[in-house]
């Protein structure tokens, strides 16, 4: 095998790996482990605790949203990437591992509530200036592929790393390191376990994954010139219709994703009254499903397009959502979850794929700021929707019933698009995947 293909097979694997290294941060923290633990024990009270919950989700994403743009068009400007996947990376891991010291007491709230952000910001940006990478490393018709297995791989991640939790951490009477169980420490200790995990796998994609090489700007000229671009793009926004109405679409559904994701573990714990052991195992089911569905539809989306791809898996994650909550009992909820598992990984790395089809060479990272925009812009409407419907009911069942609004008007937005899947064999700066 030629040199130079194995350089390009071990960078794309390497830049599949940064969705395992990540994945546990939005499993563990954002989802499952770490929110029930903020609602139980740290607030004392499901609902109040998810409503407080879901204004911090909220106000990461209003600032995701304000920032994205204008650092994807400086880092076009300035050529690199990897820099800036650093050090989003570093912010990540800082915050992750100060949740060791959220107590579980009352007065721990604020502080919890900051480093989550912080280190919510830091996953956000970073994956932002990782996808942009992706239209560089592999050849147009295999986008869809190699966005579905790394999604795949992501799941995976999500699924070991909730694994290792629940055996090595949560479930034994006597775990390791001599954690103090009536303070939490079996809990807390996801913060650095998150930390470590990211750290430790995400090095491949600083040494393997080719980087566009630096045009020799300085951060004076990079702004202006990078604040500029952005203008000129947004003006040309709307005679790009495809592009337009697909981040719109993309902004509605994301919501409902983003909401899903903050609230499920709360959702589930509350509801159904599982336990934190329970509430981790139903993680592990969805994320299997997850994984499945994201490698599976990566030949889906190379065969019959990103958009149609990301359709379909929108399509039956509103029906699963619809189940998840109307029904009443136990086993309906897991038949439910592991549907909408199978749907949610496809909806992703389909949106991702599309988006890289969509965005011209050279403003990717700028393309990808205003896919993060869109996925973010508002993207503290569905928290606070979910928060507003809860305390106004008190009703869990309810406050996440107002995702089914936001996923049916992003599947409604993205067939209005009309977006073309370009899957002509091109070259993208690597070999297939």
């Amino acid at each position: 095998m030629a040199a130079g293909r194995r350089k390009g097979r071990a960078g794309q694997f390497a830049w599949a790996l940064f969705d395992w290294a990540n994945s546990p941060f939005t499993t563990l923290i954002i989802t499952f482990v770490f929110p029930a633990y903020f609602a139980t024990a740290i607030v004392g009270n499901q609902v109040e605790g998810q409503a407080i919950w879901g204004y911090a989700i909220a106000a990461s994403g209003l600032v995701v949203a304000l920032l994205s743009p204008p650092l994807g068009a400086i880092a076009d400007v300035g050529g690199r990437r990897k820099p800036w996947i650093m050090g989003f990376t570093m912010l990540c891991i800082g915050g992750s591992t100060l949740l060791w010291f959220a107590a579980p007491v009352a007065g721990s709230a604020p502080f919890a509530l900051v480093c989550v952000v912080i280190a919510n910001l830091g996953f956000e940006f970073g994956a932002m200036f990782n996808n942009a990478i992706l239209p560089d490393i592999v050849v147009k018709e295999r986008l869809g592929r190699l966005s579905g297995w790394a999604w795949g791989l992501g799941y995976a991640g999500g699924l070991t790393a909730l694994a290792v939790a629940l055996v090595a951490f949560v479930q034994p009477e006597r775990g390791p390191f001599g954690l103090d169980r009536e303070q939490a420490e079996h809990v807390r200790i996801i913060g650095p376990l998150v930390a470590v995990w990211f750290g430790l796998f995400v090095w491949p994609l600083f040494v393997f994954t080719p980087d566009r090489p630096g045009r020799g700007r300085t951060i004076a000229t990079a702004i202006p010139e990078g604040l500029r671009s952005l203008r000129e793009t947004l003006k040309g926004l709307r005679a790009r219709r495809e592009v337009l109405l697909f981040l719109l679409a993309h902004m509605l559904y994301a919501d409902g994703l983003v909401t899903l994701f903050a609230f499920g573990g709360v959702y589930v714990s509350g509801t159904f009254g599982m336990s934190l052991s329970e509430v981790i195992v139903f993680g592990v089911v969805l994320n299997v499903a997850a994984g499945l569905g994201a490698f599976l539809f990566g030949w889906v989306d190379d065969w019959i397009g990103s958009r149609r791809t990301a359709a379909l898996s929108l399509a039956g994650l509103i029906l699963a959502s619809v189940a998840a909550v109307s029904v009443q009992t136990d086993m309906w909820l897991w038949v439910s979850g592991c549907f909408i598992g199978l749907f949610v990984g496809p909806v992703q790395a389909a949106s991702r794929s599309l988006m890289a089809r969509l965005s011209p060479p050279n403003q990717q990272a700028e393309y990808f700021g205003l896919y993060a925009l869109s996925g973010k812009a508002t993207a503290f409407a569905g928290p606070i929707f979910v928060a507003v419907v809860t305390d106004a009911t008190g009703s869990q069942r309810l406050g996440l019933a107002t995702i089914i609004g936001f996923l049916i008007a992003g599947l409604i937005f993205l067939q209005a698009s009309g977006a073309r899947d370009s899957r002509s064999r091109t070259s993208a700066g690597g070999d297939s995947a």
